[in-house]
Formats: structure tokens, C-alpha cells, sequence
């Protein structure tokens, strides 16, 4: 489990594929403190490291997760938002992120609010986001500004910003999405009552 707060950038280091895997090398502050079979959120994807070797660390990715994330869109020197997952009794500062991604989305829209910035996402899938409900975008725990069907947005301060891979994005960028856990059975429960469809 993990939490949405992101504790470092990594930068690819190389990419490697073998058959329809494909192998990811990253290098992070963190890589040190790493060991194998460690369970770490890659833009809010849980991978195993599966080798290190001096400040570079190793994971693979299967088909499944290359198809169903924005991990396959990575390049060498290219950074994405990292962390390792809650220790028990720590404290929950963002909200519950399995590091299960559900889907992808576009950013189609970036608004300066002079202090603060705006990004707009749009998305495919039978799922709902709610004002002032949580929403991981790569990893990052935020809270949902607007909400509409297929559409979202959240506010970043700048701090946010600097110490994650959201200053790379520009419209167009391809995010992953991890609908917040307790609407996703809230959702199925009411499904499966036939109260919604």
C-alpha cells in the first residue's frame, strides 16, 4: 500500500526489452536503501526491483501493465515520481493507493491561477471522480477540483510542481489514473443493488 506522496524523482537510465517484457534501469536518491523483491510506485505503478547494481536499480514490466499504463511511453533520461510503500504505523498523509493503475489519461489543459496551476484531465473509463475526492494522477495524491463525466481536474501548488514529473506535462501528456479504492466498491456495491448502472 502506499500513500501518494511522492518521495524523489528517478530518471531512466535504459530500457531493455525481451520478448513482450520490457526491462526498466532507473537511478533515484534512494537507490542505496533499495533491496530486491522491494515493492516501489513508478508514476503511481507498483513494480518489484529485481536488481541493483551501484545507484541503479532494475524492474520489469509485463504486457499487462505496459498496455494499461504510460510506462511504455518512457524514454531514456525521462523521470517519473517514485515511492516505497506505507511502513505500518506511519502516518497516512495523502490518501489509500494500492499502486494499482486503472487507466490512463490526457492532460488537455494547463491554467496558471497565479499561485497556483490548474491541470485538466480527460479520460475513457467507467469510472467517477468526485469534487473534493482524491484522485492519484502518476503517483501523486490530489484532491479533484472539477468533476465531470470523462473529465477532471485538480490544483497543484508550486511545490508540488518542482518535486514531481508534473513539470513536464503539456497538453497532450498521457498520465496514469488510480480511482480512489473506497468509491470503487462504493460503486460496485450499488451496482451490484441495482441502483445504479
Amino acid at each position: 500500500m502506499f500513500t501518494g506522496i511522492i518521495e524523489a524523482l528517478a530518471k531512466v537510465e535504459k530500457i531493455e526489452k525481451e520478448g513482450t517484457n520490457v526491462h526498466f534501469t532507473f537511478s533515484c536518491p534512494f537507490t542505496h536503501e533499495l533491496k530486491i523483491d522491494q515493492s516501489v510506485a513508478h508514476n503511481g505503478c507498483c513494480l518489484t526491483v529485481v536488481a541493483k547494481d551501484g545507484d541503479q536499480y532494475t524492474l520489469t514490466a509485463i504486457d499487462e501493465t505496459l498496455k494499461k499504463t504510460n510506462l511504455g511511453d518512457l524514454k531514456n533520461g525521462d523521470v517519473v515520481n517514485v515511492e516505497r510503500c506505507m511502513q505500518m504505523g506511519g502516518r497516512l498523509d495523502g490518501h489509500i493507493v494500492q499502486g494499482h493503475v486503472d487507466t490512463t489519461a490526457t492532460c488537455t489543459e494547463i491554467i496558471d491561477l497565479d499561485g497556483s496551476t490548474e491541470f485538466v484531465f480527460s479520460y475513457y473509463f467507467d469510472d467517477v471522480t468526485v469534487p473534493k475526492g482524491s484522485i492519484t494522477v502518476n503517483g501523486v495524491s490530489l484532491t479533484v477540483v472539477r468533476s465531470e463525466k470523462g473529465l477532471f481536474s485538480v490544483h497543484i501548488i508550486p511545490y508540488t510542481i518542482e518535486h514531481t514529473n508534473f513539470h513536464t506535462f503539456k497538453p497532450g501528456t498521457r498520465v496514469n489514473l488510480e480511482f480512489d479504492i473506497i468509491g470503487k466498491y462504493v460503486k460496485r456495491m450499488l451496482a451490484q443493488q441495482g441502483v445504479i448502472s
